[in-house]
């Protein structure tokens, strides 16, 4: 929380990240693939801040998706929302790295096809 009592706009950023890892880590192909199991590091986060969310004991929702799938970039798109409104719309560029060569490199076949299942376009902001 901040001196107002909102959720910190720091928090919201690891919202993203929380629902992104499991996105991309835990709801990935299984058995032994390697799809997602190297790096990945962030190239950009876009956030708007629809509205303040203040401290409570009902949870929020983080919805995500993917807008773009590009040979060495992707873009998830999220909402962090309950039923009634939104909070907050947000994307994120994300680049896979091999950590042993140091450097990014390109989407496999793998792992484009199981992004592809979720790929939609942003909703309409309202």
């Amino acid at each position: 929380m901040d001196a107002f009592g909102h959720v910190n706009n720091v928090v919201f950023l690891r919202y993203l990240e929380e629902a992104r890892i499991d996105f991309m880590f835990r709801l990935a192909p299984g058995d032994g693939s390697p799809s997602f199991a190297g790096g990945s590091v962030v190239a950009r986060h876009e956030i708007d801040y629809v509205r303040p969310l203040v401290h409570r004991h009902t949870p929020v929702t983080v919805e995500s998706w993917v807008t773009k799938i590009g040979a060495a970039s992707l873009t998830i798109a999220y909402e962090i929302k309950d039923p009634e409104q939104v909070y907050v719309r947000a994307s994120t560029i994300v680049v896979p790295y091999d950590l042993a060569e140091e450097r990014p490199r390109r989407i496999s076949a793998e792992e484009k096809l199981f992004l592809q299942k979720y790929l939609a376009e942003e909703p309409a902001a309202a």
